[in-house]
């Protein structure tokens, strides 16, 4: 389960790979997002679930100045609860002590012993987005029906049936994509990046603009040192379009 650090890193090297770059802008903009936002989950994660409003909370407020995508970051087998009591424990620390919730997760999704099929919501939730559902609903569905309703959707033809349910996805093409080589390569991908990062907390976030500014936040699910954060960088993004339109690009020497 996270903890709350926040480790940062900034001044990136490399250029995000997103659309806008307004160092190479001219006067005009065709496009006003200058940053991308990638919010790294495990969907049986209880911290995630916490910081679900702090997500659509961003998103609302950054709409049209901001690029927002979900990877997922599979947790390992050892980051699991060993037994449904010591997760019952996890959950009072998150819900009572940190998060003041009136409502304890639940702790019917897990089952002792199975701790190796606990990727297939996540993988559900990925192979979603091969039939348009890019969005937070599928995960969200997944999300609930584990950590509020206590559905053992470590059994994928749980995670199969609230994923059908919530998208009217056929079950039997849902499943077959969420076994699929290709689902399971882009979700080791995709774990991959959010180790590369040398965190280990979910939810991670990382803001990348487009002068090449990089923050890096693990473990946090607040949303003032977020937005504090893409404010700043795209109140520098938005001075470095300004002296642009100016005094033109960077010379050649």
């Amino acid at each position: 389960m996270p903890g709350l650090r926040a480790p940062l890193s900034f001044g990136s090297a490399v250029r995000p790979n997103f659309r806008v770059s307004p160092l190479d802008a001219g006067p005009v903009e065709r496009s006003s997002i200058r940053m991308k936002v990638t919010y790294y989950l495990e969907v049986l994660s209880s911290w995630c679930h916490w910081v679900e409003p702090v997500w659509a909370e961003l998103k609302s407020r950054y709409k049209g100045r901001a690029e927002f995508e979900w990877r997922i970051a599979l947790m390992r087998q050892e980051d699991f609860p060993v037994s449904r009591n010591q997760c019952e424990w996890f959950y009072r620390r998150s819900g009572g002590t940190v998060m003041h919730s009136p409502v304890m997760l639940n702790s019917g999704w897990f089952e002792e012993g199975r701790t190796d099929a606990f990727q297939n919501p996540s993988l559900v939730a990925e192979a979603a987005k091969d039939f348009g559902f890019t969005d937070d609903r599928i995960r969200l569905a997944l999300s609930r029906a584990a950590l509020v309703d206590g559905r053992k959707v470590g059994r994928i033809e749980e995670a199969v049936a609230v994923a059908a349910k919530a998208s009217a996805v056929p079950a039997r093409k849902l499943r077959a994509r969420a076994e699929s080589a290709a689902v399971k390569a882009r979700v080791a991908g995709s774990t991959a990046e959010f180790l590369s990062h040398r965190i280990g907390q979910r939810p991670a976030f990382v803001l990348e603009d487009a002068i090449g500014d990089k923050a890096v936040f693990s473990g946090l699910v607040t949303i003032e040192p977020l937005a504090a954060t893409i404010d700043a960088m795209l109140a520098d993004t938005a001075a470095y379009a300004a002296h642009a339109a100016h005094h033109g690009s960077t010379p050649a020497g």
